[in-house]
């Protein structure tokens, strides 16, 4: 009798070389792809048409069968962009490569495994629910069904390749069996049965990749809810401690929206160069977790918001209502997106004089309208740069966009900057400027950096520097925006207090 060996992955084989010929059953869902296949249909039916929300729920009185059957006849993920099990993959290959029967055999509906078994060119078969007489594939009737199979196929024995607490009966009635992506507890089940199981493990969920999703880093943008405070000039600690408050809530919010967002949003993440990355996109978190954290970070922020005051609360509820409508449909309408986008900043602005009890100067709005559009204008034409050029395509996917409409964006966003800088010198030369501050003359210093930053800002567009960033992200790992926000800071200083 052969014995075992390590792999190169970290694992180990089920047994010998004899084992190793078996013929062998891979599950899809969370195996041969990292995410689940009716979720991401479910999330692209909602995408296509939110009232299907109202009709799935009377599909689900059919069973799960009838349920997946029918989403799977609206929508279906693309095969060739869901997240596969990269190291799972390449080893499928090789032993496909070596003469090995492979069997894809899933609890998904029968329209999403063939594109799947299409797109890979890997399995000799297909086993899945809605096939034939097969109702819902999973548990003990995936079970019966592939000792059908292979009974079918003169195959004495056979192996299976799964991932969750529902594949555990199935691989009772296999030889030999291989985990991916297997949480501890199904591992542990699973050893007890086949103490030589072959183990691809998941890629650890840490802190930091759940920071990664709620986009942590664009908390920044939050910072403009203390900016009311500051052009008006209160010091009072404890109405900085409420904006402080404000600040978490807004943060909190705008974390769950990303999620959603991310969600919505999966197939063309899938195709941008960058976003790809995301952990939502790259299958490195369950869309079900996800779920579930948006719903604990927005009750959160919901709760917080309360405390502050009924006034902010209805402010972030509408903040949340415009976010999902951004996400499911208004991100689709070319230009408008650019407005929403600058609208959202101005809404901290609103919801941070809200919190604070003061007045939003008039002033402060009409630059804060063109800097924002601007900036807005930054983030979309970085974003096509890197979609339209990089992939010689003409039409942006999930955008409103083509590639004739790059020269007019940035056309724009240089003139929003421009006059953003305008107003502030309009500003300068004011009353309202004059009674505030007790030397004013210095504020005209920050009308060339802020210049400066500008142009340079879309110098670096047009040299494809900032590669679909967020203006924002780009900032803050920018040493020269560092040392404009000082100077800004610094000439602030010297006009309020001489």
């Amino acid at each position: 009798m052969l014995t075992s060996r390590p792999t190169d992955d970290g694992s180990r084989p089920a047994s010998g070389a004899a084992s190793a010929a078996l013929p062998l059953y891979v599950d899809l869902d969370g195996t041969l792809v990292r995410s689940d296949t009716l979720h991401e249909s479910m999330l692209l039916l909602i995408r296509h048409s939110p009232w299907f929300v109202f009709r799935m729920l009377g599909w689900l009185l059919g069973g799960k069968a009838y349920f997946k059957r029918r989403v799977a006849e609206q929508v279906a993920p693309s095969a060739q962009d869901l997240p596969y099990t990269e190291a799972f993959l390449a080893w499928l290959r090789q032993e496909r490569a070596s003469g090995r029967e492979l069997v894809l055999a899933t609890a998904a509906d029968r329209r999403i495994a063939e594109s799947v078994a299409a797109h890979l060119g890997l399995f000799t078969a297909v086993l899945a629910s809605n096939q034939g007489q097969a109702g819902n594939l999973s548990r003990e009737g995936k079970r019966d069904a592939i000792r059908a199979h292979a009974e079918s196929m003169g195959w004495p024995a056979h192996a299976y390749a799964g991932n969750s607490r529902d594949d555990l009966p199935v691989w009772q009635a296999a030889q030999q069996a291989v985990a991916v992506n297997a949480p501890p507890g199904v591992l542990r089940r699973l050893r007890q049965r086949h103490p030589d199981a072959r183990v691809f493990a998941p890629e650890p969920v840490t802190w930091r990749t759940w920071l990664e999703a709620v986009r942590i880093t664009q908390w920044a943008k939050n910072a403009l809810l203390f900016v009311p405070l500051l052009s008006a000039h209160v010091w009072v600690p404890e109405v900085w401690g409420q904006v402080l408050l404000a600040f978490v809530a807004f943060g909190l919010c705008a974390s769950a929206t990303y999620l959603v967002n991310d969600l919505l949003d999966l197939p063309n993440d899938r195709q941008h160069p960058h976003k790809r990355h995301r952990p939502l996109a790259a299958g490195r978190i369950g869309m079900a977790s996800a779920v579930g954290v948006m719903a604990v970070l927005l009750a959160l922020a919901l709760a917080l918001a309360w405390a502050v005051s009924p006034a902010f609360l209805g402010l972030l509820l509408g903040y949340t209502g415009m976010t999902l409508a951004y996400s499911v449909y208004l991100k689709r309408v070319a230009l408008l997106d650019v407005l929403i986008l600058s609208g959202f900043y101005i809404w901290r602005l609103v919801a941070g004089a809200v919190a604070a009890g003061v007045a939003l100067s008039n002033w402060l709005l009409a630059i804060s309208l063109f800097l924002f559009l601007g900036l807005a204008l930054v983030k979309r034409c970085a974003e096509l740069e890197a979609v339209l050029l990089d992939s010689e395509s003409d039409n942006a996917r999930g955008r409103g966009y083509h590639q004739d409409d790059l020269p007019g964006l940035r056309a724009m966003g240089v003139a929003s900057g421009f006059i953003t800088v305008t107003v502030l010198a309009l500003y300068i030369g004011s009353a309202n400027g004059q009674d505030l501050y007790s030397s004013p003359e210095w504020l005209w210093g920050t009308v060339p950096l802020l210049l400066w930053w500008t142009m340079r800002l879309w110098i670096k567009i047009g040299r494809r520097e900032l590669h679909g960033e967020d203006p924002l992200q780009f900032a803050l790992h920018d040493r020269f925006s560092w040392w404009v926000l000082l100077g800004l800071a610094v000439l602030g200083a010297l006009a309020s207090w001489g």
